[in-house]
């Protein structure tokens, strides 16, 4: 059945921005697009497909497709046009290298800011994620688990570091569709975010980056296909991408 882009499982602040105008708008959408994966990895942007159904000229659209080139989202082929980008496995690591050192700055901030209310708060994203991991739906564990790490990097206080994690969620579910055995999450939850958490508690952050390294090569592990002892859950069939809904542009 059908989705709507706008339940993709991220949260809804992750790409809002203030004040929007029609190209944000249609930004939002193909960034939410490409992450539910209703704008398949290596699939064809459709200029007047998509601008039919988001209801727009194709002239923003085109300017919103730039954005995603120029964040690496899409890919320009000369004579072929926009595609989703593919993200193979001999490139996993340099996403995981890019999220390292945001995320392990986020961890740094968090524990000189000495705030013990934004560390408390990311034990709500993590019960979610331990939630649904104990059950099927892949999707939302994925979801879940794209949700706390954003969370981490928010809780820094660094609108910067924020702004670069919101791109590189949607890189690390490219680089997950780009897998060849196709989408798949990690069955249980790594022991690794427990850890993360109690150092982050301890105001002890050489311990918390060691449980995020850990995590990202375990992460980097299972994506390139090196570890093959972790079990590990899909998608079920009736989990069909959805096409877009028209947009409510906004008053001049």
């Amino acid at each position: 059945m059908a989705r709507s882009t706008h339940h993709s499982g991220v949260p809804a602040s992750v790409f809002r921005v203030p004040r929007t105008s029609t190209v944000d708008l249609i930004a939002i959408e193909l960034r939410n697009a490409i992450f539910s994966g209703a704008l398949p990895v290596g699939s064809a942007i459709g200029e007047v497909e998509i601008s039919s159904q988001l209801g727009v000229s194709r002239s923003p659209l085109r300017e919103a497709t730039q954005r995603l080139v120029q964040e690496g989202l899409l890919t320009a082929t000369p004579g072929r046009g926009l595609r989703v980008s593919i993200i193979a496995a001999e490139h996993v690591p340099d996403v995981y290298n890019a999220r390292a050192a945001v995320e392990e700055q986020a961890i740094r901030l968090i524990v000189r800011r000495d705030d013990a209310a934004a560390i408390a708060a990311l034990e709500g994203p993590y019960a979610t994620l331990v939630a649904l991991s104990e059950g099927t739906d892949a999707r939302a564990i994925g979801d879940a688990d794209i949700a706390f790490h954003q969370a981490l990097v928010d809780a820094a206080g660094s609108t910067r570091l924020s702004h670069y994690m919101r791109t590189l969620a949607i890189e690390t579910r490219i680089a997950s569709f780009s897998v060849p055995d196709g989408y798949a999450v990690r069955r249980s939850v790594s022991p690794t975010y427990r850890l993360l958490l109690d150092a982050l508690r301890a105001r002890d952050a050489t311990s918390a980056v060691a449980a995020l390294e850990s995590q990202f090569d375990d992460a980097v592990a299972r994506l390139t296909g090196a570890a093959h002892d972790v079990e590990t859950l899909e998608p079920g069939s009736d989990d069909v991408p959805a096409t877009f809904e028209p947009i409510e542009t906004p008053e001049p």
